[in-house]
């Protein structure tokens, strides 16, 4: 495939708190994630320029939408988060691309704008030492 915009995502599915997928694509208006690597410093005085080692992999993510209270729709995904500590399964698939990681999200803040829109925010971590990996 050649390059493409970000149009049309196929998947952007979260976990509830019993463990089913639940697809709130239509429920989220722009997202970020990140897949980090740490880097070790291993630079010798005899180095001109930065020596480094990878160490581990990461996962973040940030889902941010428009409240839904609908059965199986956002708000009922995530407004367990501040009341369970409960691993929830993301995937994310464009372009039959798929990443999908093990995450604890760590907070579901809603805002009242000054227009009248509730939106939400969520913040989620990796949680269980998978490499997030493309499939």
């Amino acid at each position: 495939m050649a390059k493409e915009s970000g149009l049309g995502w196929t998947t952007c599915s979260v976990d509830d708190a019993s463990g089913t997928a639940r697809a709130i694509k239509n429920d989220i208006t722009n997202l970020q994630f990140a897949t980090p690597r740490g880097v070790q410093d291993v630079t010798g005085i005899d180095k001109s320029a930065y020596e480094r080692l990878l160490l581990l992999a990461d996962f973040s993510i940030t889902l941010n939408g428009v409240f839904n209270d609908a059965t199986g729709q956002a708000h009922d995904v995530f407004k367990t988060v501040p009341s369970t500590s409960v691993a929830r399964t993301v995937t994310l698939t464009v372009s039959g691309q798929t990443l999908a990681n093990e995450c604890l999200f760590t907070d579901y803040p809603l805002t009242r704008g000054d227009d009248g829109a509730l939106t939400f925010s969520a913040p989620g971590v990796l949680s269980d030492g998978t490499v997030p990996t493309w499939a």
